[in-house]
């Protein structure tokens, strides 16, 4: 596992654990990065204290792998994702965040100070905070990857503007896909919603009002074998599960909703989740465990956004350096 040059050292050197007990203890360990990863780190950072992000096997999150952003607000012109990032990584290190490319991979927080451990170094520290986001389901289909970015999305508010005029196709059954296909109805000339069987999931509310709309055309028992195109994508291939038919259907856009997995296995037996794994919030971002806080898309199954997940880390670190304050003495410990 690679970890950032800027900080190689101090990685390497925490392995002496004699010499160097200051290097690998921290005031706030922040578990993952994206907007509400660095949000955080900088607001802790400008609080003086002593920071840590572990940025995960994704540093930056899921806009690192998205192209154009327009609705982040401060960028009249849109900014491409991995450059959001960069720019927040840069602004968080301005601070003083120590920031180590690692992935962590065991964690003990049923006593204090809390334990982490990465591939490469443990660390303690007096307070974390969960950042690892959530990670859109996938088809697992040719093309998929390749024409990510460039035609197929997970995110319709995010993206259904670089569509207008466009046939789209959204895949899922469920009230997401439900919301994103009326909502691609703005900017697409036509959306196709296939979906596996023959009946939907989602609330009998948004079925009515998906059939009620003229633009939505559904295909049922249905699913997408191959996705094809040239610097873009243009068409996908569909196949008919009870025939085994399969029709080539030309499309600018296809938005996958068939859910998000939140990056929380490793803390299982941790912390309390519901039953689709995302982090249970107690009192603002105070998870079930006191000194343990959450921010972003791991406990946000709603919203998505990358101005919400930057505004969660805000929260959240204004809360993490309340709690710190309010029982210095016991943190004194470490």
């Amino acid at each position: 596992m690679q970890v950032n040059d800027k900080n190689n050292e101090i990685a390497h050197d925490n392995k002496d654990s004699t010499n160097n007990q200051k290097l690998r203890t921290f005031d706030v360990i922040i578990i993952g990065s994206g907007p509400a990863g660095y949000t955080a780190a900088t607001y802790t950072s400008r609080a003086k204290l002593k920071t840590l992000i572990i940025t995960g096997s994704l540093p930056g999150g899921q806009l690192m792998t998205t192209s154009e952003v327009e609705n982040y607000p401060g960028f009249p012109n849109g900014i491409f994702g991995p450059e959001l990032m960069m720019n927040m990584r840069q602004q968080a290190e301005r601070f003083g965040s120590v920031i180590v490319d690692d992935e962590v991979i065991e964690v003990d927080f049923k006593k204090k100070p809390f334990f982490v451990k990465t591939y490469s170094t443990e660390y303690l520290s007096n307070a974390i905070l969960v950042c690892t986001g959530a990670t859109p389901r996938k088809l697992g289909i040719v093309g998929e990857d390749e024409f990510g970015g460039r035609g197929v999305s997970y995110c319709a508010t995010c993206d259904g503007p670089f569509f207008k005029g466009e046939e789209i196709a959204v895949v899922g059954g469920g009230d997401t896909a439900l919301e994103e296909a009326t909502f691609l109805t703005k900017f697409g000339k036509s959306v196709k919603l296939i979906h596996r069987r023959n009946a939907l999931k989602a609330s009998k509310i948004l079925q009515e009002k998906s059939f009620e709309n003229p633009k939505i055309q559904f295909m049922w028992d249905s699913t997408i074998t191959k996705i094809k195109g040239n610097k873009k994508i243009s068409t996908i291939s569909v196949k008919n599960v009870n025939t085994s038919e399969e029709q080539e259907l030309d499309v600018g856009g296809l938005f996958i909703a068939i859910g998000h997995e939140p990056n929380t296995k490793i803390f299982k037996n941790q912390l309390e989740m519901d039953d689709h794994g995302y982090i249970v919030l107690k009192e603002n971002s105070r998870t079930s465990v006191e000194g343990v806080f959450a921010a972003g898309d791991v406990h946000d199954f709603r919203y998505r956004q990358a101005v919400t997940a930057a505004g969660y880390g805000c929260m959240a670190a204004l809360d993490v350096e309340k709690w710190l304050t309010e029982n210095k003495t016991n943190n004194n410990k470490l």
